[in-house]
């Protein structure tokens, strides 16, 4: 049984330039090269399998680094490969090709040129390509074997090929490229053994090369390019791939601006072309894809003819313009309407468990402030955490479910003419999706879109998505607040108001796109071009590791940051002491020294800011809080309030909102209005710091980042205090306050 073992990291380009990398930032430890590990470099494009084909390999056992400075997420794996031999396997992004058109390609080409700095060079690629697309998939790969790298094609999907139709000659299509093709399929498990000792023989195996000609002219006007890329210290293969790649890019890449003469050599190139009536960004598609079709005639033998699919049949419903969008739209219904309803039960054990722990630890301790730090500082504020990873559990399966099962795809298509109704791209639909998630991982996976203010605008906006953080702040409101009725007969009036609560945000972002895109970041949307790859059964071991893997951030978190800041809310709770008066109710008591602690003190400052929202200092005081981190919201208010196990589902907490009143005036200091305004408050508000800090990086870094992420906090406060005040305002004048 091989030994496994992962890593996450993150590589970093350097400012604006494109194709220029710096350090490696490493927030967690990193696989070294050393003589006895062979380092294997995975590429393909999208949708080929490729990260289920590391999963096979390696695992999938991930410590995931801080997000804190990443920008692109570096995944490492390694499985033992006999004695004294281990294998480091890193999972590059999904690209098209090595244009660097985009961060996620210009990352893969650094990494396999060699220009990561703390990354070396891989001693094997494995280009996964998807047998049923296989001319597309040739022209990466084809990019790839120039590269003078030992290389070998995974040919994945055979099965879904084979079901199709097609049947693939592998060892024919190992002559054509010169490396060797192993047929897998990653979802089984099939073929990753033959894969295994192909990587282990590949670097013993003579390099390939371009398998192609250039025409005589072509390959004479591109000759002093590539002797000035070969004088600059690329491999004669290398210099190859990069003076064709030249050719259909408007200007050299960062990683290619230090070369001298380059760009004077590479004017001439482009002339001659056009003086032997050549299209030079044309030239290298023509002669890949010339050379591909010869390949696939020689390579792929059709047995039978593709009839109706599967996947064709269920497209006719799922794409359908106006049935299309109405199961989208279901779908997201049931998702987190799952969120209240299932995970219920795993939250009041987790709840109960908390309880009964921090009952133990308190009976085994004197009174005291020792007693009180344990039971309702650490005890009771990472247990107001860990109640809702549930919560979180269910909508990273659905939302894992949605994407391996290939509808998340047909969602972003559904979604395309909609989000070209606002400015942006239809590809921007991804990253806001997974905005719902955690908008940190959102924010990164816009490195795939090409258009810098699409890219821009999709950043800006992306924060508005409700986000898993947010579930435990809804939770506590909606279900202390919203009756729990049944609507339609299916529905729960609770799980609709958080629905309302994702469209809000949902509907507010496409508005703020297309103030920005008219405004701020004018530009003209691109047509959207995506692969919407055959349904599949996801596997259930893939998914679930994948859940485990995004759950162990927020674990992390609660045993860090929350930590933190929940030891540091008990000690401005509970100092300075204040005596309480004899013949004083415990209640009243614990009032008293609230009220005269660092914490209140600070309350009071901040209650007239948040007064004309209906709230009270207690709720100021958790909001200023909660900008660490959204879920500190619920464990201050438990602090506050001196419920010891205080979550979102405390029956206990719950109970002291409902029956809170104001001091000097006697009404309910809580009431659904002032709920709704703070739902909605925490719809628009940007309260996270580390989506702060990582747009600051993925907007530029420096002064420019800190003006975008600065820009972002402001105006999203601004709509968040402008959008409660209106709710509560307008409520009042209706006659909702009581």
């Amino acid at each position: 049984m091989p030994t496994l073992d992962i890593t996450r990291t993150s590589i970093r380009p350097a400012g604006a330039a494109v194709g220029v990398l710096t350090k490696a930032e490493v927030p967690s430890p990193s696989i070294a090269a050393t003589p006895d590990t062979l380092r294997v470099a995975l590429i393909g494009n999208p949708n080929t399998g490729k990260s289920t084909l590391f999963n096979a390999l390696t695992g999938m056992r991930q410590r995931v680094g801080n997000y804190s400075g990443v920008t692109v997420e570096r995944v490492e794996g390694r499985y033992s490969d006999g004695p004294g031999q281990t294998v480091t396997v890193i999972d590059l992004p999904g690209t098209y090709s090595l244009s660097a058109s985009s961060p996620d390609e210009e990352i893969a080409l650094s990494v396999l040129l060699g220009l990561a700095e703390g990354v070396p060079v891989p001693d094997v690629v494995v280009v996964v390509v998807d047998a049923q697309n296989l001319e597309r998939n040739l022209f990466l790969a084809s990019q790839v074997l120039e590269l003078g790298l030992p290389t070998v094609v995974a040919l994945n999907q055979v099965d879904a090929a084979e079901a199709a139709g097609m049947r693939i000659d592998a060892v024919e299509l190992t002559l054509q490229l010169g490396a060797p093709v192993v047929p897998t399929v990653a979802t089984r498990g099939q073929g990753l053994d033959v894969l295994r000792h192909a990587v282990r023989k590949a670097p013993g195996l003579p390099v390939p090369g371009r398998q192609f000609e250039l025409p005589a002219g072509a390959a004479a006007a591109l000759a002093p390019v590539e002797a000035c890329l070969v004088e600059a210290g690329f491999s004669p293969s290398a210099a190859g791939m990069e003076a064709l790649r030249l050719m259909a890019v408007p200007r050299a890449e960062g990683h290619l601006a230090g070369v001298p003469g380059l760009e004077a050599e590479v004017a001439r190139a482009v002339a001659a072309l056009e003086a032997d009536d050549v299209y030079p960004p044309a030239l290298e598609a023509e002669a890949r894809y010339g050379w591909i079709a010869g390949v696939v005639d020689a390579a792929v033998h059709r047995v039978a003819e593709p009839g109706t699919t599967v996947t064709d049949r269920i497209d006719a419903v799922a794409l359908h313009r106006v049935w299309g969008p109405l199961i989208f739209l279901v779908l997201m219904a049931l998702v987190f309407q799952s969120i209240f309803t299932w995970a219920a039960p795993l939250m009041d054990t987790i709840e109960a468990g908390f309880g009964m722990l921090g009952s133990a630890v308190g009976a085994l301790l004197p009174p005291g402030d020792l007693r009180s730090l344990l039971v309702d500082g650490v005890i009771a504020g990472v247990g107001s955490v860990l109640v809702f990873l549930p919560q979180i559990a269910i909508l990273f399966l659905f939302l894992g479910f949605l994407e391996d099962s290939g509808y998340m795809a047909r969602a972003a298509f559904i979604m395309d003419r909609f989000m070209r109704g606002v400015g942006l791209h239809g590809r921007s639909f991804i990253p806001l999706l997974s905005g719902y998630a955690c908008a940190v991982p959102g924010v990164l996976s816009t490195r795939t879109i090409e258009s810098r203010k699409d890219r821009m605008a999709t950043i800006m906006v992306l924060p508005l998505m409700s986000c898993s953080a947010r579930i435990p702040i809804y939770t506590l409101l909606i279900g202390t607040f919203i009756p729990s009725v049944a609507v339609a007969g299916i529905f729960n009036l609770q799980g609709l108001t958080l629905l309302g609560m994702y469209l809000l945000g949902t509907l507010t972002a496409l508005g703020m796109a297309a103030v920005f895109k008219t405004t701020l970041l004018r530009g003209q949307v691109r047509p959207m071009i995506m692969e919407l790859p055959p349904y599949r059964l996801p596997k259930p071991r893939v998914l679930l590791l994948h859940v485990w893997q995004r759950s162990k951030v927020f674990l992390r978190r609660a045993g860090t940051v929350i930590l933190a800041i929940s030891i540091v809310l008990w000690g401005l709770a509970t100092y300075p002491k204040t005596h309480a008066a004899p013949g004083m109710s415990e209640e009243a008591a614990q009032e008293l020294q609230l009220e005269n602690s660092v914490l209140g003190t600070l309350g009071h400052g901040v209650e007239p800011l948040v007064r004309p929202l209906g709230y009270d200092w207690k709720i100021g005081v958790s909001i200023i809080s909660s900008f660490a981190a959204r879920e500190v919201f619920v464990s201050t208010m438990g602090t506050i309030y001196g419920v010891g196990s205080a979550d979102e589902t405390s029956g206990a907490l719950r109970d002291r909102l409902l029956h809170e009143r104001n001091p000097a005036t006697g009404k309910l200091a809580y009431t659904p209005l002032i709920a709704l305004g703070l739902l909605v408050f925490y719809v628009y508000a940007l309260m996270c710091a580390s989506t702060v800090a990582v747009v600051h990086r993925e907007t530029g870094g420096g002064r420019e980042g800190l003006q975008w992420a600065t820009f972002q906090f402001l105006y999203m406060l601004a709509l968040a205090y402008g959008a409660a005040f209106l709710v509560y305002r307008v409520g009042l004048a209706l006659g909702f306050g009581a």
